[in-house]
């Protein structure tokens, strides 16, 4: 399905508000408008998933121009607040480039978070970048639909010569899109990408791996989890491609034992630390966290710097106690590993846990393990990911340092 952009001589077909819906927020830089905040007549009704539309207030003045979809209960999203804009290839070449500018001011080479949806002006987009190749994860209907004029500006702004389109994850199910994912421009890589960062280099599998292949939010966490690993021993639960432990190793951790239930993403780990050279210094044990957790103390064995970054447990509201509760069972079989005067981290990217949370939940867990700590270091995501101040769900990372 393609839809067609609108141009100025060419109205474009327009949504309203419900009365008495916070019209000021959207004005002051709000999103998102929810299916119950839009009067949803026939004509609304009507429009294709990713149409483009003009927002109204209750008194019929413009607020800008929106993305419907009554497939989901985000109805629409905003495009721009000029109520004139045309939201072609043009207009997206302008928001690329705008974000590639701040990523060429972080950055000396080419791997990062290039697209962080709202945050960059590109609602419901997620693009990664791996040198010559991005992954767009087009996880809103627009940009499904206009996925051709999005791929073209994408090469246009960043010159790079392999677009893919992963089109797996709870996000697009929620939009009502398909799980379909495509090479959009190029020529698939023949195997794993390196990806050099924090001195490690890690290898991304961008086509059978988890989300793009690789996690990026995560590099000033690891950037300051190895600063604290100089001659220790470091254990990386739910280690996927070894993020924390390679770090570690690579910037002068004495071993590092990375723990995952995924095989794939394990001998990734391993090809990393063979091309790093430090492969004598990497261990891997694969099975369940939680149960390897507890085989290592019954083993009793203890490190220095212990990680867990598990998958969010609570990506809901509905899924937020249980969500909590696993968080507090994660710190309470962690804990018992880290020797005296050690250092815990602890991490979340559940958009439904707030901080203070799970803090909460992580604290209860080390006490009920019978440790003390103290909190030394709070971080987030990297600046590649950043935040929009009026959507809250956009500042879903949180890992918590503690010394034990």
């Amino acid at each position: 399905m393609t839809i067609a952009p609108f141009s100025t001589s060419h109205p474009l077909p327009v949504v309203r508000l419900r009365p008495k819906t916070n019209a000021r927020a959207i004005r002051h830089g709000a999103p998102w408008v929810y299916a119950n905040e839009l009067v949803t007549d026939r004509r609304t009704k009507g429009l294709v998933p990713g149409a483009i539309a003009l927002l109204e207030d209750e008194l019929r003045q413009p607020l800008g121009v929106v993305t419907v979809n009554n497939n989901s209960k985000i109805i629409a999203r905003m495009m721009d607040q000029d109520p004139e804009a045309v939201i072609d290839q043009a207009w997206m070449a302008k928001r690329l480039a705008r974000a590639l500018d701040l990523r060429n001011k972080l950055y000396d080479a080419p791997y990062y978070r290039l697209v962080h949806a709202e945050a960059d002006g590109l609602p419901g987009v997620i693009i990664d970048r791996f040198g010559d190749t991005c992954v767009i994860q087009p996880n809103a209907a627009w940009s499904d639909a206009l996925i051709e004029p999005l791929t073209a500006a994408l090469i246009e702004v960043t010159g790079v010569t392999c677009v893919l389109k992963n089109a797996a994850g709870r996000t697009r199910s929620l939009e009502g899109l398909d799980d379909v994912s495509s090479v959009l421009a190029g020529t698939v890589p023949d195997g794993p990408v390196p990806v050099p960062m924090n001195g490690a280099i890690y290898m991304a599998d961008l086509t059978g791996g988890q989300k793009t292949g690789l996690f990026y939010d995560q590099r000033p966490n690891h950037a300051f989890t190895a600063s604290l690993s100089r001659g220790a021993r470091v254990l990386d639960v739910f280690a996927h491609v070894g993020g924390f432990g390679l770090a570690a190793v690579a910037n002068g951790a004495v071993s590092t034992v990375c723990v995952d239930g995924s095989a794939p993403a394990l001998e990734l780990a391993s090809q990393g630390a063979a091309a790093m050279g430090v492969s004598d210094q990497l261990t891997i044990r694969q099975g369940d966290a939680f149960d390897m957790l507890a085989k290592l103390r019954a083993e009793e064995e203890q490190f220095d710097v212990v990680v867990c970054d598990p998958p969010a447990f609570a990506p809901a509201k509905p899924s937020l106690e249980a969500g909590l509760r696993a968080y507090e069972r994660v710190a309470r079989l962690a804990a018992p590993l880290v020797a005296e005067n050690g250092i815990l981290v602890l991490c979340s990217c559940s958009h439904a846990a707030d901080m203070t949370q799970f803090r909460g939940a992580c604290v209860r867990g080390i006490g009920r393990a019978g440790r003390h700590a103290t909190l030394i270091h709070t971080g987030s995501a990297g600046a590649d990911h950043p935040q929009l101040p009026q959507l809250a769900e956009s500042g879903y990372l949180k890992s918590l340092f503690f010394r034990i």
